[in-house]
């Protein structure tokens, strides 16, 4: 959950999920684990002192665990961090350690039990991806002899099919005791069992992050296997596109920039944008513009469309590039030999700094996202709200957040095409560069984007509309 620990969208979305809520006058109680990467010196935490030396059996691996709260920064909601250093004293926030699944199997009981302990009913219990997805049969199974729960009704959100949790048959005694007749017996057959497989079957609703995501993945194109479980639940499957908060990312209050600006005074984006192009030793920046890249460098995110045409696209046209990001290798090295070549107009940072992801949307005139497939994505609205022009693929959430522009009509928010291929991928950064130089329409589509509204104020209300259906029923 951001800004405690992040990995993803997940994050941004249970950190604003929270503090929407909790401001609206829900009342919202989340559980994380205690990851030995949160700076807790920056938290007022403290022990829970009646949810301290619990613990859970799963299988035959016993866990103790305690619980701490804080105050989620920025808001008066109380967070609990589930404190068990056998599964969360790690250096990372995701491992690929045999026992992953019981990490998260821990924290999804440390819920049950801490509601338990508090004497507190949800109506709702929200659960995110596979690493909580068995929770909805939990609520259906273990905890179903606590009236406590009688009413609760379970929601599952999956962030990113792609991303399963199938572990083996043999650890069926951990998730479920006796409950072998409560999962797919095609999987069981096979030998596995599938946690987000699991919770799609149980959960009373299913949401995902973008509408156009939502329809993808009833598709075997992008449902990874699960789009014949997913068609089967299409009544209970929603898409709710993802918000963003603008009190962490807008161009006129930025903490992190030393000038701000809004649609009426743009000079303020070009003085950035100088800025960092002397930071990062690129060219100057004169009147050629600056394409942005921010994103995890994994096959989802399409970057293998631009191996071919960029160095080409570098060769023909004048404009700098800047990278941030981390991940696969093949990738990595892409822009790493990019930036050796062209050591002048392009930069690549390996890695992650929240710092540079502001500059890069402040500073940009452009912002790359090819992806092969895209539940919802951030960085494109972000984009849009710094007036930095978006060139994404049709597809999830970028379909859902950026209009083509049409010069003749002034209609539109960004660049967009269909094929996932290299030449789609190539006429669409070409369209933005020749777009560029007439300055009117540019300054249209800029103006354009930055009056997006894509704020959580706005999105919060649809997942409250949901709940409430769920707890009348």
């Amino acid at each position: 959950m951001a800004p405690l620990a992040k990995a993803g969208g997940l994050a941004d979305v249970a950190g604003a999920l929270v503090k929407y809520l909790h401001a609206d006058g829900h009342d919202v109680r989340l559980f994380m684990p205690g990851y030995a990467l949160i700076r807790r010196e920056a938290l007022e935490c403290y022990p829970v002192d009646f949810l301290q030396d619990l613990s859970v059996q799963l299988g035959s691996y016993r866990y103790e665990f305690s619980v701490s709260t804080a105050r989620l920064p920025g808001s008066s909601a109380f967070v609990y961090l589930v404190d068990c250093p056998a599964c969360f004293a790690r250096p990372g926030i995701y491992s690929a350690d045999p026992d992953e699944h019981r990490r998260f199997l821990l924290l999804t009981h440390a819920a049950f039990l801490c509601c338990q302990r508090m004497a507190f009913a949800p109506q709702i219990m929200h659960f995110n991806d596979w690493h909580s997805a068995a929770g909805p049969l939990l609520l259906r199974w273990t905890y179903a002899w606590d009236r406590l729960f009688a009413a609760s009704r379970s929601v599952l959100t999956i962030h990113n099919v792609g991303y399963q949790g199938v572990i083996g048959s043999d650890a069926l005694p951990e998730v479920l005791p006796g409950g072998a007749a409560m999962f797919d017996p095609g999987e069981l057959r096979a030998g596995h069992i599938g946690l987000l497989r699991t919770g799609i079957r149980y959960a009373d609703l299913i949401t995902t992050v973008s509408p156009t995501y939502a329809r993808e993945i009833q598709t075997p194109a992008y449902g990874m296997g699960l789009d014949g479980e997913l068609r089967a639940r299409a009544e209970a499957l929603v898409g709710v596109l993802n918000g963003v908060d603008y009190d962490d990312w807008d161009p006129r209050h930025d903490l992190v920039l030393p000038l701000h600006y809004d649609p009426g005074h743009l000079g303020n984006k070009a003085a950035l944008k100088q800025q960092l192009m002397q930071r990062l030793a690129l060219g100057p920046a004169g009147e050629a513009p600056l394409i942005g890249i921010v994103s995890r460098l994994v096959a989802q995110k399409g970057f293998d469309l631009l191996f071919d045409p960029l160095p080409l696209l570098l060769q023909r046209h004048s404009f700098a590039l800047v990278v941030l990001g981390s991940g696969e290798p093949p990738y990595e090295d892409f822009f790493a030999a990019l930036a050796r070549e062209y050591p002048t107009r392009v930069h690549f940072h390996r890695g992650y700094s929240d710092e540079l992801a502001h500059w890069i949307e402040a500073a940009s005139d452009m912002f790359l996202m090819p992806s092969r497939y895209e539940p919802c994505g951030l960085n494109q609205m972000y984009s849009l709200r710094y007036g930095s022009v978006p060139i994404v693929r049709r597809t999830g959430g970028l379909a859902d957040s950026v209009i083509p522009f049409a010069a003749r009509t002034g209609i539109g928010t960004g660049i967009v095409f269909d094929d996932y291929s290299a030449a789609a991928a190539a006429a669409a950064i070409e369209q933005a560069l020749e777009l560029h130089l007439q300055r009117d329409a540019w300054d249209r589509l800029v103006r354009n984007g930055m009056a997006q509204d894509f704020s959580w104020g706005r999105q919060i209300g649809r997942y409250v509309q949901l709940y409430q259906r769920l707890a009348a029923v």
